[in-house]
């Protein structure tokens, strides 16, 4: 394969660039539906990512895949680029040990999903309260 076959991997969080790296030869990421490959000829596309584990595979490199945990974002390619949008990422440790990253990630979006609904609800029914309170004071 030669290098100006191969993909450019670009990873990007919102406070800056993650991870760069040319002569990638495929690419593996999460879906809602599931996993699915990006190879260099594949045709242009987008998709939303959930939390997981990416993969990537540097040239005809035998020595296996480099992983990264990853959150929730977008993955796009166009051309030989795929840039991977998110909003946390990591590569330490081993392939168990980013699963594990992941799986406490998704706990905390949970916690906070759970502690930012609790206050809208609050918020709701404040609203509601002010609402009957003014329909109870009209003059008469």
């Amino acid at each position: 394969m030669s290098a100006s076959s191969l993909i450019h991997l670009r990873v990007l969080l919102p406070h800056g660039l993650f991870l760069e790296k040319g002569g990638v030869s495929s690419v593996v990421a999460e879906t809602a539906a599931g996993y699915f490959g990006i190879l260099p000829r594949r045709l242009d596309c987008a998709a939303a990512l959930v939390p997981g584990i990416l993969s990537y595979r540097l040239g005809e490199a035998e020595d296996g895949e480099t992983y990264v945990a990853v959150d929730e974002g977008i993955l796009l390619k166009t051309g030989r680029d795929v840039t991977v949008c998110v909003r946390n990422a990591t590569d330490r440790g081993g392939l168990g040990e980013l699963r594990q990253a992941v799986e406490e990630l998704y706990g905390n979006l949970d916690e906070n999903q759970r502690a930012v609904r609790s206050v809208l609800a609050r918020l709701e029914s404040h609203f509601v309260r002010q609402i009957m309170q003014f329909g109870n004071e009209r003059p008469g």
